[in-house]
């Protein structure tokens, strides 16, 4: 059976490499981990509804979820035996896939701008493309410094390091932030992404939110800051903090692992505010809902009083057609994403280093998917 199963999904790979290009060759060629048994999925894997799911879907987007994606894409592969290839290639390059019809859905750690839902009217016939809030956490701010076991930071300071203002971890202002730390005089060396990234977006979003004197550019996912260096994608930063001295950079928090120190955020609370799951969930429960219709985008608060809400924090969404979704993956597509809005669904993410969405909104959101078209 599970012979036939494979040869089953390699012709369904060859077929989607007819129609999608390179994509599908990419993502058939790279991965079908998502169909092999494993025991753990196995176990997750009852109770999730496929209906008449089968076959493969291809998505891309975020690297921020990936590892969401990843322990998602497993389980729901044990139970309704569909092969999920998803490409972490950043959250610009995801949606680029999905207004060109490469993908039946994206991940991304920003919402679709307005010109983007204008254009996604090409794919989704009659209809549009619409936010559904999936994935919440902390964009924590890695260092390596040795012996700074611990490190406080404002947003205005890490502008000013950012925006290469500040050059030396002695620096005075980092100094006034952390007194009876010994601070080494080892130069900066500040990591951004070298990729249009939802993750750069968040994080300028919160530097321009919370410092703008100091920080004088527009958020974007394309950094704009002058000086640095660039790697790819949340696991690049996360591996060049851990081999350069004097690093610092930003990823999403599950990269940290244990190797990696996190700067902990004074905000007008009175406490500064580490990068943990459930201080995000804080800040998340502040956001505020600005998409119309079934479209569930949402904005923060950067600039929180509440102790113990954490403001550098992301909500990472899947964009998919509210109606006009191409028939051959409608079924697998909804089945996927109700599977990642259940209950059960959204439990996995605190194991993973995620926050779950806020149950108030994530009621919602299951909703909307029922009625995908």
């Amino acid at each position: 059976m599970k012979l036939q199963r494979k040869n089953r999904l390699r012709a369904l790979c060859i077929g989607a490499v007819a129609v999608s290009g390179a994509l599908a060759l990419t993502a058939c060629g790279s991965d079908d981990s998502g169909t092999e048994t494993d025991p753990s999925a196995s176990a997750q894997a009852e109770g999730i509804e496929c209906g008449d799911a089968e076959g493969q879907l291809l998505a891309s987007g975020s690297s921020a979820q990936k590892n969401a994606i990843d322990a998602w894409r497993k389980n729901f592969a044990a139970a309704c035996k569909v092969q999920l290839n998803y490409n972490p290639k950043g959250s610009g390059a995801g949606i680029t896939d999905f207004l060109q019809g490469s993908t039946a859905f994206a991940g991304s750690d920003s919402a679709l701008k307005d010109d983007e839902i204008k254009q996604s009217s090409k794919v989704c016939k009659d209809s549009q493309a619409i936010d559904l809030p999936m994935v919440g956490g902390p964009i924590a701010v890695g260092y390596n410094v040795p012996g700074v076991d611990n490190l406080i930071l404002d947003a205005a300071t890490l502008a000013d390091i950012f925006n290469d203002k500040i050059k030396t971890w002695d620096d005075k202002a980092i100094a006034k932030l952390n007194p009876g730390v010994k601070l080494p005089s080892t130069k900066i060396q500040a990591f951004h992404r070298s990729d249009e990234s939802g993750t750069t977006d968040n994080f300028t979003k919160y530097l321009k939110a919370a410092a703008p004197a100091n920080w004088p550019y527009e958020p974007e996912k394309a950094w704009q800051a002058k000086g640095g260096q660039a790697a790819s994608g949340s696991s690049g930063l996360a591996q060049a903090v851990k081999q350069t001295e004097g690093a610092i950079t930003y990823f999403e928090l599950s990269y940290a692992g244990t190797e990696v120190k996190t700067v902990d955020l004074k905000t007008d609370a009175k406490e500064p505010v580490k990068a943990t799951i459930d201080n995000a969930t804080k800040a998340i429960s502040e956001a505020k809902r600005v998409g119309k219709g079934n479209d569930y985008s949402l904005e923060l608060n950067y600039k929180p009083t509440a102790e113990g809400a954490y403001p550098i924090t992301l909500v990472t969404y899947e964009i998919a057609c509210e109606k006009g979704n191409k028939a051959e993956t409608l079924p697998t597509t909804k089945a996927f994403l109700s599977y990642i809005a259940s209950e059960k669904g959204q439990a996995l993410l605190k194991e993973k280093g995620y926050a779950p969405i806020p149950a108030e909104i994530n009621t919602k959101v299951r909703e909307v998917i029922k009625g995908l078209s």
